[in-house]
């Protein structure tokens, strides 16, 4: 027996023996370096009574290996079996209500590696807030209508666009579209429930919903009898595939760089050898030019250019244009004239594609301060068609209305390239204006340009009829609402969401589309229209109204009512609303509000709680704040955490064509949910970027999840042995030690931090709480407390040694289980349900732990940061020297402000193997300090005194001047008569080794080694050298642990010296019968120990 444990213990692990009925074990336990793990059980003996029954276990046993997937699957079986959500919610119904808003995601769609972040951080905060004692009500939704699903459905049928699905037929296509929404949807059940993410699916909100659809038609009611709601002809984002406009917001998702040609093109005045040069970067407008601008208040010239033409231009551009054209001798230009803007106001110009006759005045100069001098000529060209600054000057200057593109995006049949996408048209047209010499350059011009979020097609700037919501009406509520919200991090809502807001544009509700809620606005050919707001109105005006009618197009379509003003029919407009709509509508339209659950409504508004990703901002945040703001003038949430996007580990974004995309369910397969919950916790903040592989998922596992774990699997198989049942005991303070008091301390000081943090949205920082305390008990309490489990019987020590860490075991899952609640799950029911039947039936069912502040001590924890500390340095020290642990060491120094009292010095003592420590105040005798300027910030400050500085720091007394630094954080030094001071950045500080004695300084903490070993510490460390070879060579012998061997040796006189001298003590520990001096035998190995060569034989 004693073979194994000295074995181990030589090859840096502790060895244990344990005793129980007939059974004797020897454990082999990881020690110093990592975990409290079991690597290793030998049975010596197996002779069981035959009169005795194997005493039945106290808890399970626990294999220590780190394969957590399949014990997740055991856990949420067991909380689907047993209804551990529903009953979460059902025990918390009295408690104060904490409304979480899930926003819904859409099931037509995968999950994604990003949705696993989302959900985690949306599931950990409610399952916090329950613990808590609130009752957290989690309804989840699907977002059900729009564009991607009509995409999908399209497709699937073979259909291409507009034209076709109407030729296909509306009703069976709306048919797919129901239908097609829940493709994923068992899919994103299965990874909701794999992540742990607890929400009520069996009862969601559904967007297309005849109840939810009704809510928004109430919402959209209010807001047009407020005179909000608005049918206008605007320059709109448009998207030519989808064949409908996109609102501000869903713009901001699409932008994408792309490289173009612009055009500088000449426009030939009226009966004026002379070319007007203006700038467009979209060259596919020009031929629905009517207008040239200037800025009204610059300086414009009309000059000779050395190609031969006479240009009116932008003086501040000239060079800028013009500049290329200058040769030896030849100037670029020659200025003829000079004006302001206004001078040419009105200036004519002929047409530069006469394909349309104008019935209105077109083809002059206007004027408008909107045009800058930053780029281009000057000079822009003005199409009212295409873009909302034109709009404004067709507007001001009744100029005429030109669209040569159709509503598909393509040029009209008045041009020559009809039928030719607008944006592919642009080099057909710089090819007809080079023929006709109008085009004096086509430059290329990176810039970034909208696409379509849904399709990736490029929109195009359209005046289109569309239906607004008049938000710039409600511009500063909007901001002061948005200030009442608690923003983390605040940047976002100061700034990126708060710059929005600042710049807010009526929100374009309407889409010409099919799959959508329907705009409830009917019209009249008289020019009257009504706003219905509910089912009821609607039968109540309509003749022809189903009971059942569903609010979806065609169905909706067909729904005529009796105009109030001229008694004819009045019919729906064709449009349906923004999805966007739908979403920001959840608060209230899940709940069939006004309709029905009017205090269920008003006591979950506004939400506690709400997370999504930082694409959300301009998305559901807004759609969330503008709704709420239009109907109910507050915030709709009082909390957001906004989160980052998942990247690959090089911080690429990942995608499918890249091949760096993370398939969620393999991840979840392969490291398990609590391991990449922590990942998302820990690693960073959450609205920074994240960098998600494999090897950081299992770094955070190990280095968190393996330590808890193995902690417990520890507590277990002794408790085990013991037959300890923590019912049966008390945790009494005043007898427990120092050390039990430390972990306590460090416990309700861990209990406080953590819900202090998470009660204000602290992730990181909560996580990083639980880590720390999860090592400090493992690597440090359990490896100095291990004894005192190993003692025979069950004394007090040995009592109150298995509470305290079963106290800290049980406290930190509770205080964990929000953030792994599969893990702490497992542990609960092990150490606490397996003894105590009466206990909540799951952790998730446990109030959250309450920090004891009694059992705070801050002094205790002072003292036994100090010790770990010294530890630390004490370990460099050995690594500089590059002296085993193994190897005592006589001595060693410590200078610090804090004089730890005997008993932490005793631990210092036996954690770095050194027989004697001493406190001084002065480490002189063994070390020192040169300093030399910093060129970086010394250099610049000081420049020719740069010599003298050097030499006065390299005659300085090193002590001295440390004590001065540390003193007053500068140095003061005389150089040529001048006074020169140094502050610590302005120093290159080394510290100087005595020799035989190694040192490390850290925050005015010096830790000093003796390294002079003597004779007798030397003959110990080799002692301990020689056995641990020799239990090596056992077991390379492959011989049992209970062998009896012959021992040989043969070395250099002082090998044999020491070996001889201790031979009796090595033979005891490998179990030799006969140490032979002389020739080896048997399984034989040369060995260098020390600089001594030693060669050794072990034989049966």
């Amino acid at each position: 027996m004693s073979v194994w444990c000295n074995r181990w213990y030589n090859e840096g692990f502790t060895a244990l023996v344990l005793i129980t009925g007939w059974e004797f074990f020897c454990i082999k336990i990881q020690k110093g370096t990592g975990h409290v793990s079991i690597r290793d059980v030998v049975k010596l003996k197996n002779t069981t009574s035959p009169n005795k029954k194997e005493e039945e276990e106290m808890y399970q046993k626990v294999s220590t290996d780190l394969k957590f997937v399949d014990r997740e699957k055991k856990t949420e079986k067991f909380w689907a079996d047993n209804k551990i959500f529903e009953k979460s919610m059902e025990n918390r119904k009295e408690g104060e209500t904490y409304t979480f808003y899930d926003g819904p995601p859409t099931a037509n769609g995968k999950p994604h590696i990003g949705h696993v972040l989302t959900r985690v951080i949306k599931d950990m905060i409610p399952r916090y807030r329950t613990m808590k004692g609130y009752m957290v009500p989690r309804k989840a939704g699907w977002d059900t209508h729009g564009l991607p699903v009509e995409l999908e459905v399209e497709k699937m049928l073979g259909l291409d666009g507009k034209e076709q699905i109407e030729e296909y037929g509306l009703e069976p296509f709306i048919a797919h579209c129901k239908e097609s929404v829940w493709k994923y949807k068992g899919m994103w059940e299965d990874f909701s429930a794999t992540v742990g993410f607890w929400a009520d699916m069996e009862n969601p909100y559904v967007t297309y919903h005849n109840d939810f659809i009704e809510s928004e038609w109430w919402a959209l009611k209010q807001i047009w009898d407020k005179g909000l709601l608005y049918k206008g002809y605007k320059i709109v984002p448009y998207c030519p595939r989808c064949g409908t406009p996109l609102s501000s917001h869903e713009v901001a998702q699409g932008y994408k760089d792309v490289k173009e040609k612009s055009a500088i093109v000449r426009f030939k005045v009226k009966d004026e050898d002379a070319y007007i040069l203006a700038w467009t970067t979209t060259p596919w407008t020009l031929p629905s030019n009517v207008a040239l601008c200037v800025n009204p208040d610059e300086t414009y010239v009309k000059v000779k250019a050395a190609d031969g033409f006479t240009y009116y231009m932008a003086e501040a551009l000239l060079d800028t244009v013009l500049g290329n054209l200058a040769e030896e001798g030849t100037p670029a230009y020659e200025v003829l004239e000079s004006y302001v803007g206004t001078d040419l106001e009105g200036k004519e110009y002929e047409p530069l594609f006469p394909f349309v006759e104008l019935n209105k005045k077109a083809y002059y100069v206007t004027c408008d301060t909107y045009v800058t001098l930053t780029d281009g000529t000057g000079v822009v060209h003005i199409a009212p068609a295409f873009g909302e600054d034109d709009a404004q000057v067709g507007r001001k200057y009744d100029l005429p209305f030109l669209q040569l593109v159709d509503e598909k995006g393509e040029m009209t049949a008045e041009t020559p390239w009809a039928g030719t996408f607008c944006k592919k048209a642009d080099p057909f047209v710089l090819e007809d204006l080079e023929k006709r010499n109008l085009l004096f350059d086509a430059p290329n011009f990176e810039h970034s340009y909208p696409h379509c979020w849904r399709c990736d097609t490029p929109l195009i700037y359209y005046a289109r009829e569309s239906w607004f919501i008049k938000m710039t009406a409600v511009k500063e509520d909007l901001i002061r609402n948005n200030n009442k919200i608690n923003w983390i991090p605040e940047s976002i809502g100061k700034g990126r969401f708060g710059d929005w807001l600042e710049n807010v544009q009526d929100w374009g509700i309407s889409r010409n589309r099919y799959w959508g809620t329907p705009l409830n606005v009917w019209e009249c050919e008289c020019g009257h229209m009504h706003s219905i707001g509910s089912i009821a109105e609607l039968k109540e005006m309509s003749d022809n109204c189903p009971d059942d009618i569903e609010l979806h197009r065609p169905f909706i379509d067909a729904v005529t009512i009796k105009c109030p003003h001229c008694g004819k029919e009045m019919h729906r407009v064709p449009e349906v609303i923004d999805c966007w709509f739908d979403s920001g509508s959840m608060p209230f339209a899940q709940h069939h509000y006004p309709f029905e659950n009017k205090e269920l409504f008003e006591r979950q508004f506004p939400a506690d709680f709400i997370s999504e990703a930082v694409d959300q901002t301009r998305g559901w945040f807004y759609s969330l704040l503008a709704i709420s703001t239009l109907l109910f003038n507050k915030a709709p949430y009082k909390n957001v955490i906004v989160l980052g996007h998942v990247q690959d580990e090089n911080g690429q974004k990942m995608s499918k064509s890249k091949g760096n995309a993370v398939d969620p369910f393999d991840a979840l397969e392969k490291y398990g949910a609590d391991a990449i919950r922590w990942y998302f916790y820990v690693n960073s903040a959450p609205w920074l970027p994240n960098r998600f592989h494999g090897k950081a998922v299992v770094e955070g596992q190990r280095k968190f999840m393996g330590t808890l774990w193995n902690t417990y699997a520890f507590f277990v198989l002794y408790a085990n042995i013991d037959q300890f049942d923590a019912t049966k005991y008390e945790l009494e303070y005043n007898k427990l030690s120092v050390m039990d008091k430390w972990l306590l301390s460090k416990m309700n000081t861990m209990v406080k931090t953590v819900d202090t943090n998470l009660g204000n949205y602290r992730i990181p920082e909560a996580a990083r709480a639980l880590q720390e305390f999860v090592d400090d008990m493992s690597n440090w309490y359990v490896r100095r407390s291990r004894e005192r489990f190993w003692a025979k019987g069950m004394e007090q020590d040995k009592i109150n040694a298995y509470m305290t860490l079963y106290t800290a075991l049980v406290t930190v899952s509770k205080a964990a289980a929000p953030m792994i609640p599969f893990m702490t799950e497992d542990i609960y029911q092990n150490l606490v349900r397996s003894i105590d039947a009466n206990a909540p039936e799951s952790i998730h069912l446990c109030d959250y732990p309450a920090a004891n502040e009694a059992y705070i001590d801050k002094d205790l924890e002072a003292n036994m940061d100090e010790v770990l500390k010294l530890v630390v340095m004490g370990r460099a020290c050995r690594n500089t020297a590059n002296i085993k642990n193994r190897q005592p060491i006589g001595k060693m120094f410590v200078k610090s402000n804090v004089v730890l009292p005997e008993f932490y010095q005793e631990i210092v003592e036996e954690e770095l193997n050194v027989k004697e420590m001493e406190f001084t105040d002065d480490v002189r005798n063994f070390t020192s300090y040169t300093f030399k300027p910093q060129m970086r910030t010394v250099g610049p400050k000081y420049g020719k005194l740069l010599g003298g500085i050097k030499e006065a720091l390299a005659n300085l007394d090193g002590n001295q001047a440390m004590d001065e630094l540390n003193a007053t954080e500068a140095l003061k030094l005389d150089v040529n008569g001048q006074e020169v001071t140094l502050f610590r950045e302005d120093l290159l500080i080394d510290t100087a080794q005595m020799e035989g004695y190694v040192s490390e300084s850290d925050n005015g903490i010096t830790v000093v080694l003796d390294t002079n070993l003597t004779e007798e510490l030397l003959e110990e460390g080799f002692v301990r050298e020689l056995i641990s070879k020799i239990q090596t060579m056992r077991k390379e012998a492959d011989f049992e642990v209970t062998d009896k061997i012959k021992l040989y040796y043969q070395g250099t006189e002082k090998a044999e010296a020491v070996f001889e001298k201790y031979e009796t003590e090595i033979g005891g520990e490998v179990l030799a019968t006969e140490v032979i001096k002389g020739t080896p035998g048997g399984y034989k190995k040369e060995w260098n120990i020390n600089g001594e060569t030693m060669t050794m034989g072990v034989e049966k």
